[in-house]
């Protein structure tokens, strides 16, 4: 069953210069389309990564997952609830109190004010639950000592820090966690660490992820279905086996190709053509045609629709 489902998601900003500018210069309004038409769904216990170059829209759409964000079109429903639409305050905080957020830098998302116990404890206290000895208790779930609850943030590594945002989103005992790069920030050994705790939580607590990131071997090791984007529209999905081994759109073959491997060493690699388009300007049909190889004519007239091949939902024309 799907704990969370996507359908139709857009989000556009307005990146204007200001009123007074494009009045002296003549200028039109200027819209930056993000996330574009995106579908997927998550079943619950699972992990659903998404991955992309910077710019591809993860972050925007983790966003609007836990409600930061709202969309311009289509619709994020998490329980059967849309959080953007629907009218019953009740119904509304019920599915915001099972989400929780990991974000990409811990020191910048931790209170450098409040002691570490008050900022595992927040999410529950903000809701009048029982806080007596939650902190401790949670400190030693995610691998650290229960009198680091009388810490403040700057005493700690980044490694612990990311354990502390871990035990401060496990606090209200959600079913959705969104990791915005959790690990991006670490050093190698340790981003192994928080992982394997991330691994290791999901079996305890039946926890769902939404995993954002750019390393791929982190998806490949974390993820039971990949989404890739490009420039705001979701390319592909699949297993990361087959993702990973028959990977169908020529954009994901070309993460794959530029990704490092441990037995290509000295291999010659052809570097990714082109540059990522301006998205205040999208070209027309699939986004990808002007770097991609095998871009035929339809390809630039046409936009293509997410399908089934082989296992995997491409949108591409010339997926086989």
């Amino acid at each position: 069953m799907a704990l969370v489902t996507v359908k139709n998601l857009s989000r556009v900003f307005d990146v204007s210069r200001p009123w007074l500018n494009r009045v002296i210069e003549r200028l039109p309004k200027t819209y930056l389309t993000a996330v574009s038409d995106v579908d997927f769904q998550i079943a619950a216990h699972n992990t659903y990564a998404l991955v992309g170059e910077s710019g591809s829209g993860k972050s925007t759409i983790g966003r609007m997952l836990v409600g930061l964000l709202k969309p311009t079109e289509g619709s994020v429903e998490i329980e059967g609830v849309d959080l953007a639409r629907e009218q019953n305050a009740a119904k509304v905080d019920a599915v915001r109190s099972d989400i929780q957020m990991i974000f990409q830098d811990p020191f910048a998302s931790l209170n450098p004010r409040w002691r570490v116990r008050d900022i595992i404890v927040e999410p529950v206290a903000a809701r009048g639950g029982n806080t007596d000895g939650l902190a401790e208790k949670l400190l030693e779930q995610v691998g650290l000592s229960a009198l680091d609850a009388g810490k403040f943030p700057h005493e700690f590594s980044g490694g612990q820090r990311q354990r502390i945002c871990i035990a401060r989103a496990l606090s209200s005992e959600p079913k959705l966690i969104v990791c915005d790069e959790p690990t991006s920030a670490l050093d190698v050994s340790v981003q192994a660490q928080v992982l394997n705790l991330m691994s290791d939580l999901k079996d305890n607590f039946g926890l769902t992820y939404l995993l954002i990131s750019h390393d791929l071997t982190v998806v490949r090791h974390m993820a039971d279905r990949i989404g890739v984007l490009y420039l705001g529209r979701l390319v592909e999905e699949a297993k990361p086996e087959d993702l990973f081994e028959a990977p169908k759109h020529p954009y994901t073959q070309m993460l794959l190709d530029a990704a490092p491997r441990m037995d290509a060493f000295g291999r010659e690699v052809t570097p990714p053509e082109g540059e990522i388009p301006d998205p205040t300007n999208p070209p027309s049909g699939c986004a990808f045609h002007p770097r991609c190889p095998l871009a035929a004519d339809i390809c630039r007239a046409e936009r293509p629709i997410m399908r089934d091949v082989g296992g995997s939902r491409v949108a591409c024309h010339l997926a086989e």
